[in-house]
């Protein structure tokens, strides 16, 4: 699970102090660790075109970067294939809906044609896609660096590489409400920018609302939950009281999307860009294509079909699917799904006899009780034709106030001319039973 860890305010690398000295060769000593960590990649056993993980699996000495992957398992990715800009392209897919941003970071850099996959392989390993970034990382070294840039590029190459191996289980991020860029700064969110894949997210509050706006201010997620819990034991009733509409914001807001959120996503990005979604501690890659938001659909159970994309175009999640040319792709029918092999066609004929049987069922008994509940109106309203459920409730309950009144009056009369008997009792149940037994004994 991508978590948002209570992180210290970290200040840019820009401002970090680096026990070192500035003449030195600083940019020299970047590159000669990029090239270290190179190596150890280039040790890796290469992608191999394979049908087959056998494979993959192939015995390599391990590298001290494949020692890191294999503390949290060297997981298997299926690869789909699709016809894009009318050529095969690749779609690294994912059997689990965790947070992965590795897949994400992975899909962009293939789209921007920034990492070739060889034709024909099915299968891609861990080690594979983190040797794929690390190439990426080397060629983002700049040339000519000036002085003053130096320590920081040599700063941000040693979080990035101290970052790749959390990116297969989520990294850290912290977001702020107030733009669909806004961050904090914590290392995991360097290697974006070295990678130049812009990272997003659409957890905004609509300026609209100024009370929800005063209470989140421009706190980050970490910074607004500290605001809360602190708040909740203040004695000041107004504290209190914005402590409890920012956390409604953030329970209305579970899904981590607001339509403001959507409006600026759809506005802010360029036509056909592509870049890192951030929602639902999920990591997802998105494209905006003729002014309309897409997801890249990288579950393995589309691994077979025609599907490459997904609308994002509300907060609910009901998206539609379409292909990599953006056309609709219309839901399977029920005629097109492949009959199983041990079911016969006498036996399917069968089966649909019972299911058009147990429809047929449903149906008369949903318009028996339909029937039933105007035979009830009727009885009890009259002609109940033409009015709104709002009348029709309000004229039942005055019938049940009637009814009421008039059981009332029976047992105030029946105690008028018979007053030997006791009152009854207001407390119990208004029903035809509720006057004591007297058969009851006192022990």
């Amino acid at each position: 699970m991508t978590s948002m860890q209570e992180n210290p305010e970290l200040s840019p690398s820009s401002d970090t102090e680096v026990a070192m000295d500035t003449d030195e060769p600083c940019i020299e000593n970047a590159v000669d660790n990029c090239n270290e960590i190179s190596a150890e990649i280039s040790e890796q056993p290469q992608i191999v075109a394979s049908t087959s993980r056998d494979t993959i699996d192939s015995g390599a000495s391990k590298s001290p970067v494949k020692e890191k992957l294999e503390d949290k398992n060297d997981f298997i990715y299926q690869i789909k294939w699709v016809s894009r800009n009318g050529r095969k392209s690749p779609i690294i897919t994912q059997n689990e809906n965790g947070p992965c941003p590795l897949i994400a970071i992975t899909n962009v850099l293939i789209m921007k044609d920034r990492v070739k996959v060889p034709n024909l392989v099915d299968f891609v390993t861990t080690e594979n896609l983190m040797e794929y970034l690390g190439n990426c990382l080397l060629e983002s070294i700049p040339k000519n660096v000036p002085k003053g840039t130096q320590l920081n590029f040599e700063q941000n190459m040693n979080d990035a590489m101290a970052v790749l191996p959390k990116l297969q289980t989520g990294l850290d991020v912290n977001v702020k409400f107030t733009g669909i860029s806004d961050f904090e700064y914590t290392p995991e969110c360097i290697i974006f920018d070295l990678l130049r894949i812009p990272l997003y997210h659409g957890w905004l509050v609509d300026p609209q609302m100024s009370e929800v706006m005063s209470a989140v201010g421009k706190c980050s997620y970490n910074q607004l939950v500290e605001k809360i819990i602190n708040a909740k034991c203040c004695s000041d009733v107004d504290k209190v009281s914005e402590a409890l509409v920012a956390e409604n914001f953030l329970e209305r807001t579970a899904s981590q999307l607001t339509y403001h959120g959507l409006c600026e996503l759809t506005s802010k990005l360029k036509d056909d860009e592509l870049c890192v979604l951030f929602r639902n501690n999920h990591f997802s890659s998105l494209v905006k294509h003729k002014n309309c938001l897409y997801q890249l659909v990288t579950d393995q159970g589309f691994v077979n079909e025609n599907v490459v994309w997904e609308t994002l175009n509300n907060i609910e999640g009901d998206g539609q699917f379409v292909d990599s040319n953006f056309v609709l792709v219309p839901p399977k029918s029920s005629s097109e799904m492949p009959m199983t092999s041990d079911v016969s066609e006498e036996k399917q004929i069968d089966q649909d006899f019972l299911v058009a049987l147990s429809l047929q069922e449903e149906q008369q008994k949903q318009q028996s009780s339909e029937q039933e509940w105007e035979d009830f109106k009727k009885s009890r309203l009259g002609i109940s034709d033409g009015l709104t459920d709002e009348e029709l409730a309000r004229r039942l309950q005055e019938e049940e106030l009637k009814q009421e009144q008039e059981h009332s009056n029976h047992l105030q009369q029946q105690q008028h001319n018979n007053p030997r008997h006791s009152p009854p009792n207001d407390n119990s149940p208004r029903n035809g039973n509720n006057t004591r037994s007297r058969d009851c004994v006192i022990l």
